[in-house]
């Protein structure tokens, strides 16, 4: 019993870590707006697929926010693993008593 409540205990504080990190992420991600000059420059040019680089701070803020969500199901799923210990431990101790 102890090692199941361990390894929920575990995955919630893996959870919190990731969601820290990705909060890092999140707060450091710089994106920047293009110019109306440069707006109109991308819808004038040919082809419509451009080959420049994405926007590394746009990527950042979704990779930052995927991780947040990811991280929040990893806390959600380990929480249920603990209560479900819990509430084993709570019915065997009540048909032992």
């Amino acid at each position: 019993m102890n090692s199941v409540l361990s390894t929920g205990l575990s995955g919630i504080q893996a959870g919190q870590n990731s969601a820290q990190s990705a909060a890092q992420k999140i707060a450091s991600a710089t994106v920047t707006t293009p110019t109306d000059s440069e707006a109109v420059d991308a819808v004038n040019e040919a082809p419509q697929f451009s080959t420049r680089p994405a926007n590394s701070g746009l990527d950042a803020l979704t990779e930052g926010a995927v991780q947040l969500v990811r991280s929040e199901q990893q806390v959600q799923a380990s929480a249920a693993v603990v209560r479900t210990a819990d509430e084993t431990l709570g019915t065997l101790i009540d048909t032992l008593a």
